[in-house]
Formats: structure tokens, sequence, C-alpha cells
């Protein structure tokens, strides 16, 4: 079972998108009520009501979606590293081989 929201937005499979549809509604709720205790005018607090719900949803999902870039740059970077570590290690490339004085005039 899964929830889709306005018929094409896949809540629990696409990243990001539980979080924004649920800080998006907190948005529109401080909002429109804001607005209305500020005004008293129930129209007009729906409707920003409904621009905090757009607003904060989208800011949301592009911060989301950003760090999430974010951190699988950095997952790449650690697999890369990880996997070179593995490939050089107790070569003449390790980074971290302690040369003494007898393999550096070899060399």
């Amino acid at each position: 079972q899964s929830f889709k929201l306005l018929g094409f937005l896949d809540v629990q499979s696409v990243p990001c998108a539980r979080e924004s549809v649920l800080y998006g509604s907190l948005g529109s709720l401080v909002v429109g009520l804001g607005h209305f205790l500020a005004t008293s005018r129930v129209r007009r607090s729906c409707d920003f009501a409904v621009g905090g719900f757009l607003s904060t949803m989208l800011g949301y999902w592009f911060y989301c979606r950003y760090n999430l870039a974010q951190q699988r740059i950095r997952q790449r970077m650690l697999k890369e590293g990880m996997q070179n570590r593995m490939l050089f290690e107790g070569s003449y490339l390790d980074p971290e081989r302690n040369q003494t004085g007898n393999e550096r005039s070899d060399s």
C-alpha cells in the first residue's frame, strides 16, 4: 500500500516527500492561524494557509534534497577511497606505508 499525494507523488518511496508534506502542513497551520488571529478574516487566512503550505513544503523539499545529494557524494567519495586503499595497500603507492632508508635507496 502506497500513499500518493495529488495522484503522482508517492510519499513512501520518494526521499524527503513525507517530511516535506509534514512540515508543509505545520507551516500551513502556523501561517493560517497566525493570519486569522491577526485579521479575523477567514477566507484570506485560508489563502495564506495554502501559500504557507506550498512555500514551506517546497522550501523543505529543496533543503532536504540538497542535503541528500551532499550525503550521496560523501558516501561515493568514501567508497572510492576505501576501494583505493584496498587496491594500493602494501604497494609503493600506499601513502601510509612507512619507508625506511633501505627501501628509498632501492627505488
